[in-house]
């Protein structure tokens, strides 16, 4: 399999297969967000949007990154996250990195969105798809993120050898500047359980599909069968 690395701004042209990554916390949230019960994720191009999303439609769950803000109700927090009941609801999220990099990749006809929490299950995927190439796109810091890095290069690799041990690339995203941040409070909306979360390996067993719907990229979980001991049912 033939694999890139890029940042969101590196992204010129169209992918056949595109994994974006954003471990802390995008899509983290988002996987939080199915467990929880959510049906989908709309993935808002700005705040406005969704706040927008949220006027036409208030019943859906919106959320983004940083402190809690009027018209938003709940924050990109995997920690906050998990004690929301999303049972068949529609959440609208938009933060900093994760969703502008899924929203730069839309026109590819496979588009993944992942972190370590679904890493087991999106290599599933691309293997039983077969890709000869694959575009990862790293998210944060313009591309920089170690984190996201890790993760993807930590997928990439499992897709060809199952058994990889992830020691080291979970090592790389505990020490990352992202980790960092959020566990000395640098970010604000965080909870003091956000890294253990986002570092938490194949905790869900499905990948992520974001597909366009009519205008909106509609993000929505698809569940790989488990295979061997790494991917567990959540409790």
């Amino acid at each position: 399999m033939d694999t890139r690395f890029l940042g969101i701004a590196d992204l010129v042209d169209t992918p056949s297969v595109a994994v974006v990554v954003d471990v802390m916390r995008a899509f983290t949230v988002a996987a939080w967000a199915f467990a929880q019960g959510a049906e989908k994720i709309v993935l808002a191009e700005s705040l406005d949007e969704a706040l927008a999303l949220k006027s036409r439609h208030p019943e859906w769950v919106a959320l983004k990154d940083g402190p809690p803000a009027p018209g938003f109700d709940a924050v990109n927090s995997p920690g906050l996250l998990r004690s929301i009941d999303l049972g068949g609801r529609t959440v609208v999220q938009k933060t900093t990195a994760g969703t502008v990099g899924a929203l730069a990749a839309k026109e590819a006809p496979l588009v993944l969105c992942a972190s370590f929490v679904v890493a087991g299950a999106t290599a599933q995927l691309l293997r039983a798809r077969g890709s000869d190439s694959v575009t990862f796109v790293v998210t944060g810091e313009d591309g920089r993120a170690d984190e996201d890095l890790a993760c993807a290069q930590y997928i990439a690799r499992r897709v060809t050898e199952p058994e990889t041990d992830a020691a080291e690339f979970l090592r790389r995203g505990a020490q990352s500047r992202a980790a960092s941040e959020l566990a000395k409070g640098v970010r604000q909306g965080v909870h003091p359980d956000d890294v253990e979360l986002c570092l938490e390996l194949d905790r869900f067993p499905f990948a992520m599909v974001a597909t366009l719907e009519g205008s909106l990229m509609v993000l929505r979980r698809r569940t790989v069968p488990a295979v061997g001991s790494h991917i567990r049912q959540p409790s």
